[in-house]
Order: C-alpha cells, then structure tokens, then sequence
C-alpha cells in the first residue's frame, strides 16, 4: 500500500491552483418540504434555499450545489432557475442520466452538471456511477451538455476502469466518491485513502479535473488532504447538520479555515 505524503499532496495541488469548496444545500430544501412541499408560493415557506446559497458565499463557498431529483424529493425546477439567476458564484447541477432532468439542466445552464447514479428507494446516493457499463445514453447526455457549454463531471467510485472509462466520454471532470474512506476513516481507512490517491493519478494523468464528495466532514478532512490533485471537495449534509448548531455561515468558514490551516486554500 502507498500513501501520499502530505507536503506531497500540497505541492500536487499546487501547480491546479488552490482546493475550492463547494456547499450542497439539498438538505436545507428538505426542511422546507417537510413543511411546505404544496405550499412554496406561500409568504412563510422556509427556510430560503437563496438566502442558505448567499450565507454560505459570503463565507468562503465557491460554488453552490444541488441535486434535482427524479422525485423531487427536497429540490424542486423553481429552486433551479432562482439560483442559477440569483447567486454570485458558480452553481453545481447533479443529476441522473434522464432526458427530463436533462431538459431542465440544458434550459436553466448551470456552470457544471455532475452526472450520478440515482435510485428513487435511496435515502442519498449510495455508490459511484458504473460508466465503464454505461450505454449510449450516457454519451448522448454529455455531449448534449457540452454543446450547450456546460462543463460535465462523472461521480464515479475510486476504480481505475471508472476513471480510464470516464477519460473516453468527453467529460471534463470526475468527483470522486469519498464515501467508503469517509465511513472508514476514524478507524484507520489506509486501504480507502489509498484507492483515492490511485483514481486521482489516474485521472491527472488522463487529464481530468479531480473533484470529491460524499460524507466529508472536520474529523476526515486532514486525511483526506493527502489525495493529491484535487480540485474541489463538495460538502453538503455536515455543513447543514452544524448549521443548525453554530449557522451555516459558520460552519463553511471553519471547513475553509482547516483546508487553509492544512495548505489546500
């Protein structure tokens, strides 16, 4: 097993410029559908998935992340349109390969669209994307983003066929899915870092911008930090969690503040 020193990672990073951060507000779409899921139009439907993106900017976010769902289970079209317009950074589209989010992504022009495997009995998305097995469709899709000019990222497992496969599809970017390293990674999750450190190589060498998410939170942050060539980390759920303690302002600051403490900002 190799490990990535961390002054290596740094200076990995370094030469791709500084880690950006950016922050999934799904989960403050779902506290307002636990309420008010018919009733949006109404004056006292909250909390306010704008007000949640402008808090999290103004305190360090570089992008602004959110998920529309075959179901809609937590983001709805309108929340699309309303921030793709309204917030001051860049906005993150995950989505399913289907023709109907497709449609919405390729009208409302978000700055990225990260492609991931959905299943509707899900609570969160539990694996990567099988783009090694993926049919046409798969293609067609990032093409059709593409042309419209919208940059494309592939959420795949830390696998190197995942990543040579998503090397062939034309889409620019990969994220990582952190989420068997993150459930690992307080009892030790050497074997979990290390295949993210492989699939970030991989992925360099092949030319694709290497992002992560999934399950990132304080505790496995500075381990993390030894992936080399990251470019941007997405966290959503334990931001929102410590919001509701500390305010999500707050709770991005400090994300920022130990990415900066550990030489990735």
């Amino acid at each position: 097993m190799r490990r990535q020193p961390a002054a290596a990672a740094r200076s990995a990073r370094a030469g791709a410029g500084s880690l950006l951060l950016g922050v999934n507000i799904d989960h403050v779409a779902t506290l307002r559908q636990a309420r008010y899921a018919t009733m949006l139009d109404s004056p006292n439907a909250e909390p306010s998935l704008l007000a949640a993106a402008h808090e999290a900017e103004a305190h360090g976010a570089d992008s602004i992340t959110i998920h529309l769902r075959q179901d809609r289970r937590h983001i709805q079209d309108r929340d699309v349109f309303e921030l793709r317009e309204k917030i001051h950074t860049k906005l993150n589209l995950e989505m399913g390969n289907t023709q109907e989010i497709l449609n919405v992504a390729l009208k409302a022009k978000p700055d990225f669209v990260c492609l991931v495997p959905e299943n509707r009995r899900e609570i969160t998305t539990e694996g990567g994307l099988d783009v090694a097995g993926a049919n046409r469709s798969l293609r067609r899709t990032i093409d059709a983003l593409r042309e419209a000019r919208i940059r494309v990222s592939l959420f795949i497992d830390p696998a190197r066929e995942q990543v040579e496969a998503a090397a062939k599809t034309g889409a620019e970017m990969i994220e990582l899915h952190t989420g068997a390293f993150a459930n690992a990674a307080l009892g030790g999750g050497d074997d979990e870092l290390a295949a993210l450190v492989a699939a970030a190589e991989t992925a360099r060498a092949a030319g694709l911008q290497v992002n992560a998410g999934h399950g990132i939170n304080l505790l496995n942050l500075v381990k993390l930090m030894r992936v080399p060539h990251l470019a941007e980390l997405n966290v959503g759920h334990h931001l929102v969690s410590r919001g509701v303690f500390l305010g999500l302002g707050r709770a991005v600051r400090e994300m920022k503040e130990m990415m900066k403490s550990h030489g990735a900002v």
